[in-house]
């Protein structure tokens, strides 16, 4: 589409790229009115690259391809119309499109120690400034990097690449007409880093070693091809090599080792650039041939007068090799020597053991056999007699607790009932506790004893007791009794157990859960209660007593629940004990307030602000000041641990613009920043002009004001600013007034005018879309008037 402009309906601008067409058009009330185009004051009879048309009413000016000198301020004058616009010929930096689409379609691709260059050539008005980023911040030469720039292109040279140039890289081209953005993407390549280690011995036993390593954190760019291992014998100096694995096994197991022999194992990655060093392990010795650990004592299973059946469980050790059988031996109870059962190993857990001699009682054992030999024998198993079994004893009766106290139980009986043959020997009593299915023997009385007492019980501790009758024929059937039987609990004062794990001082981020676990004693249990600044605890608090603590739980933190909690035992008899802590809860500050800037010291500025709304409830809060050079620059700091609301800077540079942030900062981190919005400076103070009168030439009195260099129109970025001038002569020396769209610029402070012997300017601070306009400056003394005007025409920031 070509821009147009509609001269008589109101005054416009047009903007059109170099090169590209446009067009002014303008309506007159008569067909016969014949029209007068006027460019820059001055009438327009012929161009190059300008038609006039002229279509009923309608009287059109047609610029086929803009160029620079078309750029200018229009009018048109015809009848009753005369209307101005202005045409603005922009120009942005460019880029041919076949090298453009070359460097943003394809990685540039570099190995390692090798030079890079990369040249951009381009066009468009300048100035052109040219800018080359990576990572959002922008290069600039050292050692390795340089960045060069000429009229018509930028490059950009890296003497030696490495694995940190990877990435990608932005090169920003900007003038007054526009900015161009080329992304471009820089590879790498390399040999691999070595693999991640530490490198782990998985298993390491007589006949094998087994190591595991991981993947390195950079493979150089290129994919691991296969991973080569080493081994070196301690005290030797060659390496030898082990073999290779695939790319996704990071492990290697090594058969050919020597018993309790040390080595050291070191691994390296290849790709297609090369082997990676090496990552070495630290010294692995080799296990030696382990016997098995000793069984559990065997079990009696069954007697008679000649026969004793035993069985039992393989050992918890195993060793190095697996399990060939088992060596049982037998002795008479009271003797020393053990006699083997058998001459060869047992290879099942259960044996007939026979010959045995009627009425004696035995003890067996057993040890596993492995291919490292015999192990430890197990403890001897519970003699048994050998002879025909008897009956058992009945169960025993009226089994009761008689009698406890704060670290004992007694218990009493009667003997069980007499039947031929199975004659009470003793007693066996067993316990076990509530939460646990294992019994355990606590006495073996004789048979003249019907009562126990079982000793050193923890208060409130509950137990079940049983209690059994003993025989020749083994022991008889238990007697339970049906309910816990437990020591009675002692009365214990309550008191709170506070420990190096309680704190008093609990910081706590906002959102985060508030925990606090309170252990305490008493008997009987003592009564909780929790206190937040004296009163009850909020809604949203959860409290949990059991087990001799108890726990106060918010899931959730505000900056409310900052106070003093308190908990509190009583017993219900007046007498209490309490222990209190202090909770801040904290989270990242809030931004600090308004900023205002003075100059209160000549070529110093004064920052102050507003505190944060955090300063209330934050008492390690403090300010960081931070200030830049132009609106995109980076920023520097100023200032930091600032526990003030003020700081002053004082190395100001008259003439430069400044902008100034400020963020409030915790242990937790830092708020978003408050920043000025408008660029502050200090204006340059103007050397002296003086103008030497020239002798003998008298001066006229009678001179009327006039434009010796008339104003031009400006084109600006929004934010800049914009300096109008003018030269004006005339005596007596014309008064200069400035204005806007035909307002009075005299007494507005977004404006500053000069007069220097005649030398006018006017400029507009921090130049905003407001200020687009015509500007006119009118030179009045007391012979006349003279006017010059101009256009201001504001664009956005790129």
């Amino acid at each position: 589409s070509v821009p147009r402009c509609y001269l008589n309906k109101q005054l416009a601008t047009v903007r059109v790229l170099k090169g590209d067409p446009a067009e002014l058009s303008c309506t007159v009330s008569k067909d016969n009115v014949t029209g007068t185009w006027f460019k820059d004051g001055l009438k327009l009879t012929s161009m190059d690259g300008v038609v006039f048309e002229k279509k009923g009413l309608v009287h059109k000016l047609i610029i086929n391809k803009a160029e620079d000198i078309h750029a200018g301020k229009y009018r048109f004058e015809g009848g009753d119309v005369k209307t101005e616009a202005s045409i603005f010929v922009e120009d942005p930096p460019q880029v041919d499109k076949v090298l453009l689409k070359n460097l943003t379609s394809v990685p540039t691709v570099a190995k390692a120690g090798e030079g890079v260059k990369l040249r951009i050539p381009f066009e468009g008005r300048g100035p052109i400034r040219a800018a080359w980023l990576k990572d959002r911040m922008e290069l600039g030469d050292d050692t390795r990097i340089r960045v060069d720039k000429t009229d018509t292109c930028t490059t950009l040279s890296i003497s030696s690449c490495d694995r940190r140039d990877c990435g990608d890289y932005k090169v920003r081209l900007k003038n007054d007409s526009g900015v161009l953005e080329i992304n471009l993407k820089l590879m790498v390549i390399d040999k691999p880093q070595p693999p991640a280690g530490p490198i782990k011995i998985v298993e390491s036993s007589a006949n094998n070693i087994t190591i595991q390593w991981k993947p390195p954190k950079d493979d150089g760019g290129k994919p691991i091809q296969r991973y080569l291992v080493e081994r070196q014998q301690v005290g030797r100096n060659d390496w030898e090599t082990l073999g290779e694995t695939p790319r996704s096994c990071t492990s290697f197991t090594m058969s050919k080792v020597e018993e309790e022999m040390s080595y050291y194992f070191r691994v390296r990655a290849m790709n297609a650039e090369g082997v990676s060093d090496a990552l070495e392990s630290g010294e692995v010795k080799a296990a030696g041939k382990a016997s098995p650990g000793a069984p559990d004592p065997p079990e009696i299973i069954s007697a008679s007068r000649d026969t004793i059946t035993i069985s039992w469980k393989a050992p918890c050790k195993t060793g190095t090799s697996q399990i060939m059988g088992y060596i049982v031996q037998k002795r008479k109870k009271g003797t020393v020597t053990w006699l083997p059962v058998t001459n060869v190993p047992v290879k099942d857990k259960k044996l007939k053991v026979t010959s045995l001699k009627k009425g004696v009682q035995y003890e067996f054992r057993v040890a596993a056999v492995n291919a490292a030999g015999t192990g430890q024998p197990s403890d001897p198993s519970e003699p048994a007699f050998a002879r025909d079994p008897t009956k058992s004893p009945g169960q025993v009766q009226d089994l009761k607790v008689s009698s406890s106290d704060s670290t004992s139980v007694t218990l009493t009986w009667n003997k069980p009932e007499v039947q031929d043959g199975n004659d009470v020997k003793g007693y066996e009593v067993e316990m076990r506790p509530c939460n646990s299915l294992s019994w355990t023997k606590c006495f073996t009385l004789p048979a003249e004893s019907t009562s126990c007492r079982v000793q050193g019980l923890q208060a409130r501790e509950k137990l079940f007791l049983r209690v059994r009758a003993l025989g020749d024929g083994g022991p008889g059937e238990a007697s339970e009794l049906e309910a816990c039987a437990g020591a009675s609990a002692a009365l214990v004062s309550p008191r709170l157990l506070i420990d190096d794990t309680v704190k008093s001082f609990l910081v706590i981020k906002a959102g985060n859960p508030i925990r606090v676990k309170i252990p305490f004693e008493g008997s009987p249990e003592p009564l909780v209660t929790w206190l937040k600044d004296g009163l009850p605890l909020p809604s949203r608090a959860a409290v949990s007593t059991e087990d001799g603590s108890s726990q106060l739980l918010l899931r959730a933190a505000e900056l409310s629940d900052s106070g003093t909690y308190t908990v509190e035992l009583g017993d219900g008899l007046g007498k209490r004990e309490t222990f209190s802590f202090q909770v801040q809860i904290t989270d990242i500050p809030q931004p600090p307030g308004a900023i205002r800037l003075e100059e209160n010291v000549p070529n110093t500025v004064t920052v102050t602000w507003d505190p944060s709304a955090s300063e209330q409830w934050e008492k390690n809060l403090y300010y960081t000041v931070l200030k830049r050079e132009s609106q995109k620059g980076l920023w520097h700091v100023l200032g930091d641990l600032i526990y003030n609301n003020k700081f002053t800077f004082t190395r100001v540079v008259p003439g430069r613009d400044y902008y100034f942030r400020v963020v409030a900062k915790n242990d937790l981190g830092a708020s978003d920043p408050s920043e000025t919005v408008q660029p502050w400076r200090i204006w340059k103070k103007k050397a002296e002009f003086r103008v030497k009168a020239q002798k003998y030439r008298a001066v006229n009195q009678n001179q009327h004001p006039r434009f010796l260099v008339p104003l031009k129109s400006h084109v600006v970025v929004t934010g800049s600013e914009c300096h109008m001038s003018c030269a004006v002569g005339g005596h007596p020396p014309p008064k200069i007034t400035w204005y806007k769209d035909s307002r009075d610029l005299s007494r507005d402070p977004n404006y500053f005018c000069t007069n220097d012997f005649g030398v006018c300017s006017l400029v507009v601070l921090g130049v905003t879309k407001h200020d687009e306009g015509e500007y006119m400056v009118e030179a009045s003394n007391e012979v006349g008037r003279a006017f010059s005007k101009a256009f201001l025409a504001i664009k956005g920031n790129a």
